[in-house]
């Protein structure tokens, strides 16, 4: 009896190391793709515990890790393809546009009949909205190929928002528009000042093209970081998807008349460059769209 006691035991303690053994097996693979996730590493699960099953289950991770690294491979490549395609087409776009401006421009200067004159107009003005569009889509392509380092510098927001806005008057004042700065905290921050200023010029060309009505911009310091805020009445606002908003290519009009999609793409991709954010809500008619930023340095002008 004492001798079936002893091996039971020994069966109990051997039994009790390999479930302890294979928990620490389990307890490192979880933690080698902890480790593939946050460090984006791309090691094999690799296990010491001589287990056909525990063997085969890694090897089956293995194989589903190397699928998702093909993909992933697969992605990058298209996205590229993507990005060289975009900026193939904004470059070839831009030569037979610069001759057909060329040329209008020289039949400006010959004697036309009014008829004429009017019809030149209407054409000038649809190469002129040609123009805007093609310089989104190589700004766009340019933007995800830069990988060049931010140039941080202590400048006033506050002044850099005031600016744009005012350079953007005759637009304004051609679409019967007004702007009202209904909060304009005075702040400094440190950031990218060129890509900022392309934030603001995005966010005011699209609130020239699309708002229904006067546009309210705000400047404010919120509790870690600046909000800078656009806010314009729009038409058929229920045909708005804000999740969409900042996608590339979205636009609300389904004609897609005038607009690329990609202005507030270009917003979302230079802001989150520098560490800040976008976001977008809708109350009625009324949307506001704007974006936030860090703020590393809080100085009162």
């Amino acid at each position: 009896m004492m001798y079936v006691i002893v091996i039971l035991s020994m069966l109990c303690a051997v039994l009790l190391a390999w479930v302890i053994h294979l928990k620490g097996q389990l307890r490192s693979v979880s933690r080698q793709l902890e480790k593939r996730l946050s460090k984006h590493t791309h090691n094999a699960i690799s296990i010491t515990l001589m287990d056909p099953d525990t063997e085969r289950m890694a090897a089956a991770v293995n194989r589903c890790l190397e699928k998702e690294e093909e993909t992933r491979l697969t992605l990058e490549r298209q996205e590229k393809e993507f990005r060289a395609t975009i900026a193939n087409i904004s470059h070839d776009l831009r030569t037979p546009l610069t001759a057909v401006k060329g040329y209008l421009q020289l039949l400006s200067g010959t004697p036309l009949d009014e008829v004429q004159r009017s019809r030149l107009n209407i054409i000038q003005r649809h190469i002129t909205e040609l123009g805007v569009l093609i310089e989104h889509f190589f700004e766009y392509s340019f933007l995800l190929s830069d990988e060049t380092e931010l140039h941080p510098e202590t400048f006033s927001l506050t002044d850099e928002v005031m600016e744009c806005l005012a350079a953007a008057v005759p637009k304004f004042e051609e679409k019967g528009m007004q702007v009202c700065l209904a909060q304009c905290d005075p702040i400094r921050i440190t950031a990218d000042r060129e890509k900022t200023v392309r934030i603001l010029q995005n966010l005011i060309r699209n609130g020239i093209q699309h708002a229904d009505g006067n546009i309210i911009v705000s400047v404010r310091n919120e509790a870690s970081d600046v909000r800078v805020c656009f806010s314009n009445p729009v038409r058929q606002p229920e045909q708005i998807d804000l999740g969409s908003l900042f996608d590339r290519f979205y636009t609300s009009d389904k004609s897609r008349r005038k607009s690329t999609g990609l202005g507030l793409s270009i917003v979302k991709l230079l802001t989150e460059r520098m560490g800040g954010g976008v976001f977008a809500s809708l109350e009625g008619n009324v949307i506001t769209i704007g974006f936030t930023l860090p703020r590393q340095i809080r100085q009162a002008l």
